[in-house]
């Protein structure tokens, strides 16, 4: 019987976590009075409570207008609508993302162009962007990742300098600033999600914030079943379907929005203390910070794994060594999508991968982004936020289970290291 749990040594950490979503009276009592008015659906639109948030949730933001829908992904598909994304058109993504980012661009028939990360935040890489751009780019879309931004201000100037547009995914930045402007109110429109893993959740939702009254209005008509907006102003009339966020789980958001600094500040504390504790820690390395992240959104914490400096020993066994001392954790929480089999994409199902071309396009095998695929197969480690909502002893003992495993990497050596793969759940059985 060996040291560690995954080889038959006691478990390290025998409590569960903070559990999450956490929910609280408020939530109990904005639920009532949903259930009490028989308004329950997002019709007639907007609801009480979705719009009372969505105003709210854009101004915690800097933002002046802001519209919730019924998930993130088609936030991101409404913001593209706003901005006018045709068939054909080009859009610029990150290659390591949740599907979900991509999936709007080619069910818009449009088609997404992926850029590889920089390997010191995991975002977007800022200076591959020139490079992607063709006559067909219409857009650049962005995603804060893990606790750190995209290069927002070379990105802005690339897209002046272009003429293209901005959409900021912000589905891990709830709450979080760049030189003070909050995350999605810096590009022409941002998108967040409200599924059950993030910083605020509904268990699923979204929401688009923007600066620019056209593209609310466009939001909304699209998410509407194509009916004229709240002010109706630029009179556009466009086929929408219904992608309105029901009462009921508008209503659990607003609590959440008010408790939100508190927790961020909870989390910020144990994370920063984290860090100090993984400060020299063998085979461990992490995300570079930025002086210009003015507010942090403390998501998923993401450190680096480095099997090179761990007796070669792979990732899937650290993770899974982690996870039987009772500690959450995830390798493989994204992929460079074009990799990815939540990405079946076939030309013949989106169009726009053949249009005037002499050979369509083949998303899954043209591209390589060799800091996506390192991130994704063989170095980040994802650590879920709630497990950073605790106490201090929390903390301390995610940082004593990492040092153990390290500790003891010689009796992982003997494992079946595929068998520690196949025990953890496929990324098709979960969501991110």
């Amino acid at each position: 019987m060996g040291k560690l749990a995954i080889c038959g040594g006691e478990r390290l950490r025998k409590n569960p976590f903070t559990q999450w979503p956490l929910s609280t009276n408020e939530e109990k009592a904005a639920l009532e009075d949903v259930l009490e008015s028989s308004r329950w659906g997002g019709q007639p639109f907007p609801g009480k409570y979705a719009a009372a948030f969505a105003s709210r949730f854009a101004e915690f933001h800097t933002a002046k207008f802001g519209q919730c829908v019924n998930t993130g992904t088609v936030a991101i598909q409404a913001a593209l609508k706003a901005i006018d994304i045709q068939p054909g058109d080009e859009v610029i993504v990150p290659a390591y993302t949740w599907e979900g980012t991509v999936g709007p661009v080619l069910l818009l028939n449009a088609v997404p162009v992926f850029v590889d990360i920089d390997p010191d935040t995991y975002c977007l890489d800022a200076k591959l962007i020139e490079k992607a751009i063709t006559r067909k780019t219409k857009a650049i879309l962005p995603v804060h990742l893990g606790m750190r931004f995209a290069d927002m201000d070379l990105i802005l100037q690339i897209a002046a300098k272009h003429k293209l547009k901005v959409i900021e995914d912000c589905a891990h930045a709830h709450g979080g600033m760049w030189k003070g402007k909050g995350a999605g109110s810096m590009g022409d429109l941002g998108t967040f999600s409200f599924q059950s893993s993030k910083l605020i959740t509904c268990g699923e939702g979204g929401a688009v914030i923007t600066n620019n009254l056209e593209y609310l209005e466009r939001v909304q008509s699209y998410i509407n079943a194509g009916r004229a907006s709240v002010t109706d102003q630029f009179h556009h009339r466009i086929v929408g379907f219904n992608y309105r966020l029901g009462e009921f789980q508008a209503a659990v958001l607003g609590p959440q929005l008010d408790r939100l600094p508190l927790h961020a500040k909870i989390r910020e504390e144990n994370m920063a203390h984290f860090e100090k504790r993984l400060q020299g820690t063998p085979a461990i390395g992490l995300l570079k910070t930025d002086a210009r992240i003015t507010r942090l959104a403390p998501y998923g914490f993401v450190l680096k794994y480095f099997s090179e400096q761990a007796k070669a020993t792979p990732r899937a066994a650290f993770v899974g060594a982690l996870q039987l001392e009772g500690v959450p954790c995830d390798g493989l929480f994204y992929e460079p999508v074009y990799k990815s089999s939540l990405f079946p994409v076939k030309p013949a199902d989106f169009p726009a991968l053949t249009w005037g071309r002499e050979q369509s396009l083949d998303l899954r095998n043209m591209y390589s982004c060799p800091e996506s695929e390192r991130a994704a197969y063989e170095e980040a480690v994802w650590f879920p936020h709630q497990l950073f909502l605790g106490g201090r002893e929390d903390v301390d003992a995610i940082a004593d289970a990492i040092q153990k495993v390290l500790a003891n990497l010689e009796e992982l050596r003997g494992l079946d290291h595929k068998a520690i793969r196949d025990q953890r759940l496929s990324r098709a059985d979960r969501e991110s």
